[in-house]
């Protein structure tokens, strides 16, 4: 290790040491490929430059089960990215990879907001799949078939998850706090054949009833064959034309290995869904091969994943976390299901604690819940004894250079931090974090491997240490096969395409810096443009919310006789905002980011409304003051809160 000191000066907040980057995964995948790694973007160059040798030895290197056949990839006629086939003499399975752990080895560990239930071996599991599978086989679902999960994360869900792809057959879920009209709009848009529901669930020590939701939700369904109740008992209220029956019932017989139906390298796997305010939510279809090999690829190359890790993130079943975390298990990690509030009411470090106990080595979480324990003054590295914890990684939001500060003040000194960053689209990564290099304050480390990322301006020129929009240039193996539904190819090529033919056009306000890092400003449709300037709402986000006296905030534009001036909505601790408070927004906003950055307006509101995911939703509050509809609030945690931005054009500001 380098002396702090010169780490400060350098901006430079952890290096790896010689032993870490001599013992790392990536180290050990250059030598397998005889190509050196480092520099890294001579070896990042490498991976987009040749794809058929980068993927087809990280298949051999992650011990990928199936036959991989002899072609890589099949690139498209037209020279773009639409169509191409990657390994398409490939047959395999997406449970069989998850499952091939050690008899006697810790698989999963299941927790809850009262601690830690129970752990349960790879052997455990493969039992229990396998009754699953026999279950699942008996209600008629084959390859191809939808499994809905509208299901808490936990054990039964994980096992549902596997025995549905050990089938060849199709996983969604969404999370039981969505609404009726929520889940409708994205399972119903795919018509599973069995539908998974849990009819109640706790979160921050409350009991929530669940039943006429899901009863609304088996109204309208169509194509159901069967409804499974994640109870002993199956429950009378839950009507259905078809079977209903128990988790209990579902699993009572069957063999104690799973059967594996092994399908192509492209055959459907996942249908995630994004969660925009836009109209019905879009139902992306995910890959067998795509999936697996992209999650091989960061969980082990830039995650430095190895066989006994304990694996972690922060998730519900509807965020494409959840998948990510799942995908753990084929690096031979287990993985920790938390359900519950990650900031429980009587004790806001649960999931340190959890995390301490069981010896997490990778913690995933999000600005926003470090930004809540920063606020709390909760020293986690005080509070706890994390010996095993090797990486913290962030994403939802980009992380502040500020927060990459408190992490190493708060948590560890010698740890990988990996703000990552990707999207629901690519079920992973653009840019991520790498166990070879240092970490630089407010950085994104580096480019992910097999990812030819870049960032283009307005001419389509590839820039650097100016903003311009992230994009993809070449084909990878996690593209979507497609949206589901009428005319899903069209509307697929439409949202990334559009803008550029032939390259994928993220939507992601970016910039690259001389050191080949990246800064994430923000989603490209909230960017504001005051004076024709563009400002990442995350520059403002990034001052604001250090301020004590604000829990949280809010940046849109507003259009103003031919330009736009920013809003900010901010919520107090006291609920109140003065002129004292305004001016020292204004002066903190004008010193640390730019005078452009400064917001012509500031309101005090309740609430900020934010996805179920947890995400910002800067385009449903600008709507509302504008007074115009506001589409598929079925994807707001707080849909409520925008009655308050219905009015704000009418109330004084500062």
């Amino acid at each position: 290790m380098i002396k702090e000191e010169s780490l400060l000066k350098s901006n430079i907040l952890w290096k790896p040491s010689e032993e870490w980057i001599l013992n790392s995964n990536l180290t050990e995948f250059s030598k397998q490929v005889e190509f050196p790694l480092l520099p890294y973007e001579h070896f990042h160059g490498w991976s987009v430059e040749q794809p058929e040798e980068f993927w087809s030895a990280l298949w051999d290197f992650a011990n990928i089960i199936g036959e991989k056949g002899e072609r890589v990839l099949l690139p498209p006629a037209d020279g773009g990215m639409l169509g191409a086939k990657w390994f398409p003499d490939a047959s395999l399975n997406f449970a069989e990879n998850l499952l091939s752990g050690e008899e006697g080895s810790v698989a999963v560990i299941v927790a809850g907001e009262d601690g830690i239930s129970r752990s349960y071996t790879w052997g455990d599991l493969r039992g229990k799949v396998a009754r699953a599978q026999e279950g699942l086989k008996s209600l008629g679902v084959s390859s191809g078939d939808r499994v809905a999960g509208v299901v808490t994360n936990g054990l039964e869900a994980l096992v549902a998850l596997l025995a549905t792809t050990s089938l060849g057959a199709v996983w969604t879920s969404c999370s039981p706090d969505f609404g009726s009209q929520g889940i409708v709009d994205r399972i119903g848009q795919v018509k599973p054949k069995v539908l998974i529901v849990s009819l109640d669930y706790q979160y921050n020590g409350k009991f929530f009833d669940i039943r006429e939701n899901i009863k609304a939700v088996c109204k309208v369904l169509e194509g159901v064959s069967a409804i499974v109740t994640l109870t002993e008992e199956v429950d009378g209220s839950i009507k259905h034309a078809n079977k209903v029956l128990s988790w209990e019932e579902l699993c009572q017989e069957g063999p104690t290995v799973p059967e594996y139906t092994r399908v192509p390298f492209d055959h459907p796997l996942y249908i995630l869904y994004t969660s925009g305010t836009t109209g019905l939510p879009k139902a992306i279809v995910h890959s067998v091969g795509g999936t697996l090999i992209k999650h091989l690829n960061e969980h082990q190359l830039h995650c430095d994943v190895k066989p006994g890790d304990v694996m972690y993130w922060y998730t519900n079943t509807a965020w494409m976390m959840y998948p990510w975390l799942v995908s753990g298990l084929a690096s031979g990690a287990a993985i920790l299901l938390y359900d519950g509030s990650p900031l429980r009411k009587d004790h806001i470090g649960i999931l340190w604690e959890i995390a301490e106990k069981v010896g997490v080595t990778h913690f995933g979480t999000s600005p926003k819940y470090l930004e809540t324990l920063q606020k709390a003054s909760y020293s986690i590295g005080q509070e706890h004894n994390l010996p095993h914890l090797r990486s913290v990684l962030s994403c939802g939001a980009p992380l502040s250079a500020e927060q990459y500060d408190w992490v190493y003040d708060h948590i560890k000194k010698d740890i990988m931090l990996a703000s990552i960053s990707g999207g629901t689209e690519i079920i992973g990564c653009f840019v991520m974090g790498s166990p070879v290099h240092p970490v630089r304050r407010g950085e994104i480390t580096c480019k992910a491997l097999g990812m030819a990322v870049d960032i283009l301006d307005e001419n389509g020129i590839s820039v650097h240490n100016q903003k311009g929009d992230l994009v993809c240039t070449k084909p990878f193996p996690s593209m979507p096969l497609t949206f589901w539904g009428v005319d899903g190819d069209t509307r697929y090529e439409f949202a990334y395409f559009a803008d550029r033919p032939g390259i994928w056009t993220h939507g992601d306000l970016a910039e690259q810096t001389a050191e080949h890092s990246l800064i994430i400003y923000g989603r490209a449709d909230t960017t504001l443009n005051p004076g024709g300037v563009r400002i990442g709402t995350a520059e403002i986000y990034r001052v604001v919310e250090q301020i004590p006296e604000i829990e949280d905030s809010l940046v849109f534009g507003l259009p103003n006789d031919g330009d736009e001036e920013i809003v900010l909505c901010i919520v107090t601790k006291d609920g109140k905002l003065d002129d004292i408070l305004a001016d020292s927004i204004r002066k903190n906003v004008r010193k640390k980011a730019s005078p452009r950055h400064v917001p012509r307006r500031i309101y005090c509101v309740k609430e900020v409304p934010y996805t179920i995911n947890g995400k910002k939703v800067e385009g449903a509050a600008r709507s509302a003051i504008l007074g115009q509809t506001i589409k598929n609030k079925g994807s707001l945690n707080n849909p409520e809160c925008l009655q308050d931005y219905n009015s704000l054009s009418e109330r004084s500001y500062l």
